[in-house]
């Protein structure tokens, strides 16, 4: 089941921001630099500011009713990067380690596109670190190509990630 996240939801989403970003990130990050990264990005403040903000859309994905990911969506005014109209940005899509292998990242993707199509996009983009081999393979299959590459700052860490576009 997905369902639209909404502000009651807040300290539900920043668990689950928190959680899946440190399982799917800390092992390849020095601490510091992961809890600068959560501080920052993570704060109530700031999702509280997302939320509210229109052009950002989040959905929570549920699993024998248990809050298994989420899903963050970003229309023009709120992309990080492309700023393109005509585009979605898949900001996040996240899935508990427990949760995973059970196709919800296809059901979360899936949920990304009928919202691109139904808001008359033509294509959808997303960065994703060099390093994130299982993420890189999953939107392979999913039809996404490189467009190119951009900055993303961990800590005192400016990592790589690549830019991935899929056509719709």
């Amino acid at each position: 089941m997905i369902l639209k996240c909404t502000l009651g939801e807040l300290s539900a989403l920043q668990k689950i921001a928190y959680k899946t970003y440190k399982e799917t990130f800390a092992c390849m990050n020095t601490e510091a630099n992961m809890n600068a990264y959560l501080e920052e990005a993570f704060s109530l403040d700031k999702l509280r500011h997302e939320l509210l903000n229109e052009a950002s859309l989040f959905y929570f994905i549920y699993q024998d009713n248990k809050l298994a990911g989420y899903l963050k969506l970003n229309e023009c005014k709120a992309q990080t990067d492309i700023y393109d109209h005509l585009s979605l940005e898949v900001e996040r899509i996240y899935v508990l380690s427990e949760f995973q292998g059970k196709g919800l990242g296809r059901y979360l993707m899936d949920k990304a596109i009928a919202v691109a199509q139904e808001r008359k996009k033509t294509y959808m983009w997303l960065g994703v670190w060099e390093k994130n081999k299982n993420a890189l393979e999953f939107y392979k299959k999913n039809s996404f190509y490189e467009i190119g590459t951009h900055a993303f700052v961990m800590g005192d860490d400016v990592q790589k990630d690549y830019l991935l576009r899929k056509d719709l």
